[in-house]
């Protein structure tokens, strides 16, 4: 039995992971030439498994394996050469950890291999809507899914929340008809990702704790994002103070998984917030009418 407020997610392999009671640490693993802020340090298998293998070290939950850039303007890769590069990473940290592994794509096809390969979770940036198939490719594996909301490629709604719940409540509808449990399920508003201006993020970060009513854990990734560097002026890799501020607002606000390059920096911030919601006064019951 879990306490109030915390709930399993189910994952792949018979996994599962307590979310809820402290805040989780997915760490981003990028086997890229070309990611907006670490494209190239871990292009190579070595590389890539030794840097995931010290984010452990450090505290994360979950390693995020991704092949293809997915940056504003990232030149797309072929499936084949998006296989090459993360299927041999989540084979040796499978056999290498016990961590749980994310496969960071959008592509039905790489989701089976990398499951095959070791993986326990699809990190979908599109959210179902680009290739419906990893929906049944989750219900034949158990994994779990990172359902992500994207502005890519379509018409917005003007209000921010608005456009969360028109474009979440349809790719739950594709998880629905697949047959996914919901307790494989977490979602994720996709800062950065055609939110086109500082404002649009920073609504979406202050309206975050409606995103609540979808009865659904939220993870958010807003690490060394650009709409960080307008009020600090800092390049992406100096934007890891900003990013751990955020990832406490967010915290405070419901969010349950933390998509970072840092782990050290978010961890520490996390703690503390934390910390405060353990002691934070709970609402009372009220007391029956006599």
């Amino acid at each position: 039995m879990t306490a109030p407020g915390v709930r399993e997610w189910l994952v792949g392999h018979g996994r599962r992971l307590e979310l809820g009671a402290r805040a989780r640490l997915m760490a981003i693993v990028n086997v890229t030439p070309d990611s907006f802020s670490d494209g190239g340090r871990h292009a190579t298998v070595g590389r890539a498994v030794d840097h995931a293998l010290s984010c452990v070290e450090e505290g994360a939950d979950i390693i995020d394996v991704g092949g293809e850039s997915t940056r504003p303007g990232a030149t797309a890769v072929s499936p084949a050469e998006e296989q090459d590069r993360v299927l041999p990473v989540i084979e040796r940290l499978a056999r290498e950890s016990d961590t749980l592994i994310s496969i960071d794509t959008y592509r039905a096809e790489t989701a089976r291999l990398a499951i095959a390969a070791g993986a326990h979770i699809v990190n979908d940036v599109y959210g179902l809507q680009k290739d419906p198939q990893i929906a049944d490719i989750a219900m034949d594996t158990g994994a779990g899914l990172c359902v992500m909301h994207t502005g890519r490629g379509r018409q917005k709604l003007d209000d921010v929340i608005a456009d969360q719940f028109d474009y979440l409540l349809a790719s739950l509808e594709i998880a629905a008809a697949a047959g996914v449990s919901r307790h494989s399920i977490v979602l994720d508003p996709g800062f950065g990702f055609a939110k086109d201006t500082e404002e649009e993020n920073y609504a979406l970060m202050a309206r975050f704790s409606e995103l609540g009513n979808f009865g659904l854990p939220l993870l958010v990734g807003t690490s060394r994002k650009r709409f960080l560097a307008t009020d600090t002026g800092r390049k992406a890799p100096e934007r890891d103070p900003a990013t751990a501020a955020s990832s406490v607002i967010l915290r405070l606000q419901g969010a349950a998984i933390f998509r970072v390059h840092n782990i050290p920096f978010n961890r520490d911030a996390l703690a503390v917030a934390d910390a405060m919601l353990a002691r934070r006064p709970q609402p009372h019951a009220e007391e029956p009418e006599c």
